[in-house]
């Protein structure tokens, strides 16, 4: 019996290879692997020797060879491949274990230089093992370390069946099938047009769930992996306290870090079910909170909130006075931790908000029935030096600035999204309807009286003039919105008439 070993991450390796040893088989190596079995005491015959050929170009060939690919890919039960292994001298090789050199790492450094990218993409490494994998009838290929006690307990009893090697297998192919991902998305050019013919996504699980949005869906969670530097996301999150995290949970705590991190000042934002109850800025986090909270105060129980600064022991007491599932935040103070970790169930995320979204993120990707649909992220930055005022009055300094916020918040409302804003705090929200008169609604009822000279902020344009006398019954003094309806004029008129000011951004953050 004979086993491959050729590896990048060599964390345990030697005790494998010992195991294998023990077991039998004789070692075949290359290159920095059979040193460090070598360095181990383990005897290990080089490919070299095998396949009576040196390394060549710089290493790129070793294992290329038929010596090597023969032994995987012979079928022994069929008598004429082992006819042809008999004639030219080649012994199957029964187990393989090979990982592959660390692409996506590489390139995680934009200084990389692209020929230095090039030389991290491995050959020879799938080749071997999707030569296993496709004969893992008779062939146990093991790709990650994790595998490895699996496998030797396995073999160790005789138990090494045909369904442990084919899920090995396929682990081998969709680890092949990740890394090639990787490497086409970095050779894909950015500033190229169209999308790729044949688009594939690269994702490593970085945790399971209890289950998915209901109790009968099962669920888990993949880091999305891409070629460049790393894209921070819910899932670097540091768990601080608390009970596991929950599909839904993932989905709202997501959400509520995208709304906080894009703002400077001290801020707090709200979540509910992917929608925020509140949001506010202010000269302090626990001030923040209060506004926020005083946004939708109903709606924010069970929600999840989301800071932008360390959250100290005032703002932790003034949160702990309501039930909510998630709380995230660059840090915790100690005394923050002691009040909020008293709460058993609470978790606590600690995860940086920083402002800058990455130069090149990865599309967005969302299912359909049958297939995906993939678009470019949103994630431009908004200008509010390029608006374009459009009514007879322009906005207040006070006004203003309210609409600056509630154009960053409403980016994150769903379809027909509306947002109303008063002194930096969103009093009123309505989203998610199948016209933008009820949205508007929505945000009057909740907003009440503190509609009475707040600010709003629509994610799409205006289709009729009556979304206008609605904000004006509500109360509302100045609007955003992005502009570009046929009916752009009637509705400029109709805020005119209400001596309302209006600013169109030229561009739309609709949220289907």
């Amino acid at each position: 019996m004979r086993a491959l070993l050729s590896v990048y991450d060599k964390t345990g390796l030697v005790p494998f290879a010992r195991a294998l040893r023990d077991l039998g088989y004789d070692l075949i190596s290359t290159g920095g692997t059979q040193l460090d079995l070598e360095a181990a005491g383990l005897d290990v015959t080089s490919v070299a020797t095998v396949t009576g050929s040196p390394e060549m170009l710089d290493g790129r060939v070793k294992t290329l060879h038929p010596a090597i690919h023969g032994a995987l890919l012979a079928r022994t039960d069929l008598p004429h491949h082992q006819s042809d292994l008999d004639a030219h001298g080649i012994v199957p090789i029964d187990v393989v274990v090979v990982n592959l050199y660390p692409f996506a790492d590489t390139v995680a450094d934009p200084a990389t230089p692209f020929a230095d990218a090039m030389e991290q993409i491995d050959i020879g490494g799938p080749a071997m093992l999707r030569a296993a994998a496709k004969n893992h009838d008779r062939v146990t290929v093991v790709c990650r370390p994790r595998d490895y006690d699996r496998v030797s307990d396995a073999l160790r009893s005789g138990a090494s069946t045909g369904a442990l090697r084919r899920d090995l297998a396929a682990k081998a192919f969709s680890h092949v099938s990740a890394y090639d991902a990787i490497v086409a998305d970095y050779l894909r050019d950015p500033a190229g047009a169209g999308f790729p013919a044949e688009y594939t996504v690269s994702g490593t699980q970085a945790m399971t769930l209890r289950y998915g949005e209901n109790p009968g869906q099962a669920g888990t969670a993949y880091a999305r992996r891409h070629a460049g530097s790393h894209i921070p996301g819910i899932l670097d999150a540091r768990q601080l306290g608390g009970k596991e995290l929950s599909f839904n949970n993932l989905l709202d705590a997501d959400a509520a870090w995208n709304i906080i991190r894009g703002l400077d000042r001290p801020a707090v934002a709200i979540i509910k079910h992917t929608i925020p109850c509140g949001c506010a800025i202010r000269k302090n986090l626990d001030e923040a909170y209060a506004a926020a909270l005083a946004g939708d105060p109903v709606s924010a129980f069970g929600g999840i909130v989301a800071c932008n600064r360390e959250i100290d022991e005032a703002t932790a007491r003034s949160i702990a006075s309501t039930f909510y599932e998630v709380i995230t935040a660059p840090s915790f103070s100690a005394e923050a931790q002691s009040v909020l970790g008293r709460k058993a169930n609470l978790r606590l995320l600690e995860l940086p908000a920083a402002r800058s979204y990455p130069v090149t993120p990865p599309w967005d990707v969302r299912p359909i029935s049958g297939g995906l649909l993939v678009q470019q992220t949103d994630t431009a930055p908004d200008n509010a030096a390029s608006w374009r005022v459009v009514t007879s009055r322009g906005p207040t300094d006070d006004e203003r600035r309210d609409l600056a916020f509630a154009w960053q918040v409403v980016r994150h409302v769903k379809s027909n999204g509306i947002v109303f804003v008063a002194n930096e705090a969103v009093v009123g929200v309505g989203s998610g309807q199948p016209n933008r008169l009820e949205s508007i609604a929505i945000a009057s009822r909740k907003a009440a009286s503190r509609a009475n000279g707040a600010a709003m902020a629509s994610d799409a344009f205006f289709p009729f003039a009556d979304n206008v006398e609605a904000a004006h019954a509500a109360g509302i003094t100045a609007i955003v919105q992005p502009g570009g309806s046929v009916r752009d004029a009637e509705v400029i008129a109709a805020a005119d008439e209400a001596e309302i000011a209006m600013v169109f951004t030229g561009t739309r953050h609709f949220k289907h």
